[in-house]
Parts: C-alpha cells; structure tokens; sequence
C-alpha cells in the first residue's frame, strides 16, 4: 500500500514542498529511502522505527520503500522523521486514508517519540501556506515563530502519539494563536543606550550621520576609549525595523536556528564575529550551504572590532556584499544566494601599540610599523567606508560629569526625519539612502554652489585628500544636510563631512 505526507525542505533562506511517499510490499525487511536524501535522513530510518515501537505502534516487517519528491534536489536534516512516520502509519491503515495528505507536517522524532525542534520553521511556514495548506503540525517550540504566518493554522505538537490522533479526528487540538502585540513585541528592543555613554560628543555625531545616511563607518582610537561600547549602541538609533524586514530577517535567524522561540526579530541584528572567523563563518557555506554572519546582520549592523587583525582574505569577501547586499555561495550541486545588506562599524587602533597620537602615553611604534598596521586595509574596502571617526580617549571629567545626556530615542527621531526625506527624494530611483548614491546621483542631488566648490577644492588640496574622499565627502555633506532639515548643502554641512576622512588627509 501506498501512503503520501507532505513536509518542507529549506533551500537557501527559502523552503520548497516535498512530497514523502511511503510504499509498504512483500519481502524481506528492508527500509530505503530515496530522493537524494543526506545522511541524517537516512539515518531517520532508526529513529523512526524506535520511536514507533516505543509509541505503542507496530512497525512493519516488510520492504518499506520512502521517495522524497521532486528527487533532483538534495534533502537534508531531520525534520523528514515525523512525516516518514506517519506515512508508514498511514500505509499500514493505522491513520483514516488522505488525512495525512491535508496538512503539513516537520518535525525530529527523539527514539521514545517525543518530537524535538528543527530549524527554518519560518520559511517551512511561508512555503506551506503559499502552497495552499491551511494546517500544519510542528514542534511545540517551533511555533511561535512559525505563528507569524497568516491564513495558516500552526498545531503544536509534542508527541507522536499527538499527531496520530489528530489526524485519526481523536483530539482536539488547538492551533497556536498569538496578539499582534506578542508577535510584534517592541518590549524586546536593545536597552543598551547612547545616554550610557560619558563624552564623545563628537563620535555620537558620526555614529548619528552614519546611522541616518546608511554609511559604513571606521572608527579610530585607543584601547578603552569606548569604540565597542558605542558600536553597540548603533542599532539603538537606526529606524525600527518595518514588519517585511523583520520578516526577512526573521527568515536567516530561523535557518540559522537563532531565533530560540521568539515570534519574530524586532530589533536590528548587531553582529561582532571574531578576527579569527573562517571564510564559511563570515560569509556562509558548508557542503549544505547556511548563511554566515554577513547575512545574519541582514538588515543591521557588522561590528568588526580590531579590524586590521581580520586576515586580508577575508577582508576581501566583504566586497561583494558591501557592493551588492548579497552574498552567493557556489557549491557543485547548487548555488545559494542569501541578503546581506548591513551597515559596516570597524574599529581599530592608530598603531598595533594603539597610542600614536595619545599626549599621556608614548607610542612605541615605529613610523614603517604604523605604516604595515593600517596598509593591512585594501583599498577596496577602505573605498567602501563613507565616514572616518577619531575616537579620543575618554578625559576623566566627562567620566565624573552629571550632566544629562541625550538618549538614543531622541537621536533615533532625527534620523528617522532624515531617512524619510531620502525615501522622498530616491522614489523613483533603485535606492533607499544617500549612501548608496552613484556618480549620476551625486551629480543631481550634491550640487554645491559656488563657495561650496572653493571649500571643497581647498579641502582637497590643502589637506592632500585622495580622488575617493570627493565622492565621499558629497555622500556624507548630503547627510548631514538632510539631518539639517535642509535642502541645499551649505559650506558648514562640507567642513563636517571633510573631518570624517582623516585616513585619506595622513596616510593613504
């Protein structure tokens, strides 16, 4: 007899639909499974026979024969047990014929039947519900996040038993049902704060034009000037995520099995990978590739701290997603493409010593070391960071000062106001923030005016600024402008945006 479930298989940060056809003959015993399925499905067949067993329900002594469709596509993980488990239940007559084939079902069957959690149960969800399944049965902790999906009913489960049941008509199961305020819980948002932070009154600038043009920043300073401490703080100010990108992020944590029940991601994803972090762990891979930590800050921030100590390879990999948003991962049976666009906060020291420049401790590097330190930066890259902050280290007055200081909410009002102003202004353009401005972009929206002209071409010459900085400096000017509330850029907007270029004017 034949029997036919239906689960999900993740491809990417998406799902596909997979048909798991169980057929029951004469013969010897004997369990195969075909379809392409990876070593962990095949290993199902142990822990779907024990799990039957120790349920209560007989397991066949005839040749079962599983087929995962479409075949041409590899399967991989353990979310195929529960549906292989209940199609040979269903082949044996054991669950009303076609009940299995109405819902959807994913889940890892632990060997006394207890069903354990699988990650992409979010994608899973999206890809049942487009395929026009109203019911689906998951892990009890898979739920919640699951839930999000809408004109779909997710069934907790926490037992074999559960699903056999349900699908006989024998239970009365609930579907998981949560508030819009539990799904979107801002409660949950980062509680670290700008007003935490004493003195660098001049960063906090940097980091608020940053956050309110989306461009990259490198900030330089000594160790404990507070270059992390204010790195995580950025995602405090950016724009609250809108619910299609905490959908999408939501969707690279779920594949990730980041999301450690939560209904949805309502804050900015703040990422900070060591400096020791393989090629697969900053930009994804595997033999099944999973997305690494580029795609994880999708929609947030990558913090690279010490970043002249990240190997010049792996510099290097960041070009594409910094240029595209997007990461692909080629591999001999597929090529996966995963989002990747993130604002990039690196942090670095003067000198390996990291007090070039300090007036209270000496620096003991010498001119050539200084020099091999920052050259560890390509080009490349440097040319994809708009902004060059200073970090000074923190006087010991502004430690000791009980004045009040703004708090990231009212800094997050400002660059909202100016965000919208380039959603405006780039309504009809493929972009969204002046850091992603072209040439032609430039051209039409950085016109300067005559004096504007005379300031920059000073600046330029005067201070020995590269070609890159000039595009740069029109890129930022806009910003700070826009911050402004102000149309045009004036020649005090161009004197911030100069000061932001200070590797260009000392050393490259």
């Amino acid at each position: 007899m034949i029997s036919k479930t239906y689960t999900c298989s993740l491809l990417g940060i998406d799902a596909i639909l997979v048909e798991v056809e169980v057929d029951l003959s004469p013969g010897l015993p004997a369990f195969a499974t075909v379809g392409l399925p990876d070593n962990i499905v095949r290993e199902s067949k142990d822990r779907v026979k024990t799990a039957l067993q120790n349920s209560g329900y007989p397991f066949p002594a005839e040749r079962i024969t599983v087929n995962l469709a479409p075949a041409h596509l590899k399967k991989e993980g353990a979310g195929f047990d529960l549906p292989i488990a209940a199609g040979i239940l269903a082949a044996m007559g054991m669950i009303k014929p076609g009940k299995s084939e109405e819902v959807i079902l994913v889940g890892e069957l632990s060997l006394d039947g207890r069903i354990k959690p699988v990650t992409g149960s979010l994608p899973m969800a999206i890809q049942a519900r487009n395929s026009g399944y109203r019911k689906m049965l998951l892990p009890a902790s898979n739920a919640p996040e699951a839930s999000v999906t809408e004109e779909l009913s997710i069934y907790p489960v926490n037992h074999l038993s559960e699903v056999v049941s349900f699908l006989n008509g024998q239970s009365d199961l609930q579907p998981l049902r949560l508030a819009p305020g539990e799904i979107w819980n801002f409660e949950m948002l980062n509680e670290m704060d700008f007003e935490e932070v004493k003195g660098q009154e001049h960063t906090k600038r940097g980091l608020e034009v940053a956050a309110a043009g989306g461009h990259n920043v490198l900030m330089i300073g000594p160790p404990g000037a507070g270059k992390t401490m204010l790195a995580q703080r950025l995602p405090g100010i950016l724009p609250l995520l809108s619910f299609e990108e905490a959908l999408e992020t939501s969707k690279i944590f779920s594949v990730a099995g980041l999301l450690h029940n939560q209904p949805l991601m309502v804050q900015r994803p703040f990422r900070s990978p060591h400096h020791t972090i393989s090629d697969a762990g900053l930009i994804g891979g595997g033999h099944i590739p999973r997305p690494g930590e580029v795609s994880l800050a999708h929609n947030g921030v990558l913090f690279l701290d010490e970043f002249p100590e990240f190997r010049r390879n792996i510099l290097d990999l960041l070009r594409q997603p910094l240029e595209d948003g997007q990461v692909t991962i080629a591999r001999a049976a597929m090529s996966l493409t995963y989002p990747a666009r993130f604002m990039l906060v690196a942090a670095m020291n003067p000198c390996p010593c990291g007090y070039s420049g300090d007036s209270n401790r000496p620096c003991t590097c010498s001119p050539n070391l200084v020099q091999r330190y920052r050259g560890r930066i390509s080009g490349p890259i440097l040319d994809r960071i708009d902004l060059h902050i200073e970090v000074p280290a923190v006087r010991y007055k502004d430690l000791q000062s009980t004045q009040p200081v703004e708090n990231s909410a009212t800094i997050r009002e400002r660059v909202i106001q100016a965000r919208k102003l380039q959603l405006d202004r780039f309504a009809k353009e493929s972009i969204y923030s002046n850091s992603l401005m072209k040439p032609r972009h430039i051209k039409k929206y950085c016109h300067l005016d005559g004096e504007g002209q005379k300031l920059l071409e000073h600046a330029i010459e005067q201070l020995g600024l590269s070609a890159r900085a000039y595009h740069r400096i029109l890129k930022v000017a806009r910003t700070i402008a826009d911050l402004a509330g102000e149309g045009a850029i004036a020649p005090h907007h161009l004197l911030e945006a100069v000061q932001y270029r200070s590797l260009d004017r000392r050393l490259f």
